[in-house]
């Protein structure tokens, strides 16, 4: 007879082992090999049961209702359609959505809070390319590269640098940041090696965050009056729609730079054009209202002006990050853990 106990002569029974996730991929459909390369498509099929090549850019499509009504997790990025009661009707399983990508609001409707679907944003990782870029235009403006980079082309001999560009630099400079949102705080962070001085505008930032960020809270008319450089990273929302107006415009001082990585409503658009065509202000713009501006718009040609079309967020090799983020919050799903980077009500309607 064995020697061991009588509950260690029973049988083991093994705990069962958790249900692989069922996913859909949701998203436009030519962006999937983008975000999505070999390894990460390997270690998307290892942590859960899906068809890669099956894309959802319209769940009404033939194919799509069926994987639907079987998916527990949407894994969704850049178009993906808008989760409409209906949609969520031929769901009855989903549980979650996993975002590759910032925002949430062109696809999330209030069908998905009122069904308590778990939401995760790769917003985090996408702020970090946006916050670079911002680094960048700043310092670039400060040191007046772009303007002596024309200059220099135009004369093609010498110059007195020193003396007709007297007020260039970042020692001590102001920077003025619109919002200590997830990038604004990104941007905040990277100025901190800099000798400059930081202002911010923020209503939602009460003075202990400030001290503790190593910043000095204005209000937006003062911010805009003391700033060598104004960064906007405000969302878009009602009462953010121009905030950058002509009156505010005409605050900020001759030669001092424009910088928009965030939203193009957040700028009169017209009363910009009007600043910058007089030569009195520069610009950097990553967004414009409308997004695509005409042809016609003068925009494109002014020499003080840096206009990008919307890349300053992840583009690219940065589009793995965004990858990264999505497939560990998914592995965390997988393992019955919650998930990093939730998006929840209160910030979603605050959010960009």
């Amino acid at each position: 007879m064995s020697d061991l106990p009588p509950a260690a002569r029973r049988p083991r029974v093994l705990a069962p082992a958790p249900r692989r996730p069922r996913v859909l991929l949701a998203m436009q459909r030519d962006l999937l090999p983008l975000l999505l390369d070999p390894a990460r498509t390997d270690r998307l099929t290892g942590l859960a049961d899906l068809d890669p090549t099956l894309v959802a850019d319209d769940f009404t499509a033939d194919g799509i209702a069926a994987e639907l009504a079987r998916a527990d997790v949407l894994f969704t990025f850049w178009g993906c359609p808008p989760l409409t009661p209906e949609v969520l009707a031929g769901a009855p399983r989903l549980r979650a959505v996993v975002h590759a990508a910032g925002s949430v609001k062109n696809f999330v409707t209030d069908a998905c809070w009122e069904r308590g679907i778990a939401l995760s944003s790769a917003a985090d990782a996408n702020a970090l390319p946006v916050a670079e870029y911002a680094l960048a235009m700043i310092l670039l403006a400060n040191k007046r590269a772009l303007t002596t980079r024309d200059r220099y082309r135009a004369v093609r001999g010498q110059v007195s640098w020193q003396h007709e560009y007297r007020d260039a630099g970042n020692y001590r400079r102001r920077v003025g940041i619109v919002g200590a949102s997830r990038t604004g705080r990104r941007v905040i962070a990277l100025l901190a090696p800099y000798d400059m001085e930081i202002l911010v505008h923020d209503p939602y930032l009460d003075t202990a965050q400030a001290r503790a960020l190593g910043v000095e809270p204005v209000d937006m008319d003062e911010l805009c009056a003391r700033c060598d450089v104004v960064s906007l990273h405000a969302p878009a929302l009602p009462e953010t729609r121009h905030m950058i107006d002509e009156r505010r415009l005409k605050l900020m001082p001759d030669g001092a730079t424009l910088v928009n990585t965030a939203r193009g409503a957040l700028v009169d658009t017209d009363a910009l054009t009007r600043e910058l065509t007089s030569g009195r202000l520069n610009a950097v713009l990553d967004v414009t209202e409308p997004e695509i501006l005409p042809p016609d718009s003068p925009l494109y040609d002014l020499d003080n002006v840096v206009l990008t079309p919307h890349i300053a967020g992840s583009l690219g090799g940065e589009l793995h990050r965004m990858a990264d983020s999505a497939l560990d919050e998914l592995e965390r799903l997988a393992h019955g853990r919650p998930f990093a980077h939730p998006v929840v009500r209160e910030q979603f309607e605050r959010s960009a």
